[in-house]
């Protein structure tokens, strides 16, 4: 029997959220669990969810908190959580700031049902979606500048975690620990130390950032 893939909708239109749980729950083995009328509102209850789902729909245009605010919060103390960002301004610097602040994909609204499904499947089973596009992106040759500089503050240690982050075998914070053979704690102190560094706020940023400088596999150049 086919797992069922949860999912959480945050937007401020209630009529697109009943849109999009019909949409979803028609593609087969998906449930939408819980919805959220904005981003307080979701911020408030974040950590207090009895379940989390396999995917949160964060929609990036709302009053007081956008999207890209509420990611900012929400995967600093929540790393492991997957966000798809809906939009419908697919400007550079707003998918930029999606990916930098640990959105895991982005999707215009007027997405069709094949494109949400195939989004959603990516997300939850490999990590990332559109990630070579976006990576392309944002590269700089002012941060390339810079890279010498910040790699002699990295420790030996840190960057053994920062090879485990970019693996593409997508471990949690959990195995990366038993495979450095370190506390849970240790390994925040690895995180926590790279986000500085590194200037970065999420798990997806040190990825990103890893990328732009070609610094680990499966982007380190041999």
């Amino acid at each position: 029997m086919n797992k069922t893939t949860s999912v959480i909708i945050i937007d401020d239109h209630r009529i697109v959220r009943k849109g999009l749980k019909e949409l979803i729950e028609n593609l087969g083995n998906y449930k939408v669990i819980d919805e959220y009328e904005n981003g307080i509102a979701f911020l408030g209850q974040l950590p207090h969810l009895k379940i989390i789902p396999d995917l949160f729909i964060l929609d990036y245009s709302m009053p007081i908190k956008n999207g890209i605010e509420v990611l900012k919060y929400a995967t600093i103390n929540y790393p492991d959580y997957k966000f798809l960002l809906l939009t419908q301004n697919l400007e550079e610097t707003i998918i930029n700031e999606a990916y930098k602040n640990g959105a895991r994909g982005f999707l215009n609204k007027t997405c069709t049902a094949k494109e949400l499904k195939s989004t959603i499947d990516t997300i939850t089973t490999i990590g990332y979606n559109n990630i070579t596009e976006i990576l392309k992106r944002i590269r700089t040759s002012s941060e390339t500048k810079t890279i010498n500089k910040k790699l002699v503050q990295l420790s030996e240690k840190e960057y053994t975690f920062l090879e485990l982050v970019c693996n593409e075998k997508e471990y949690t914070y959990s195995e990366m620990a038993d495979i450095m053979n370190v506390s849970a704690k240790t390994i925040d102190k690895y995180r926590a130390s790279l986000f500085i560094k590194l200037n970065v706020k999420s798990k997806t940023g040190l990825v990103l950032f890893s990328f732009k400088h070609k610094l680990t596999k499966p982007f380190k150049i041999k």
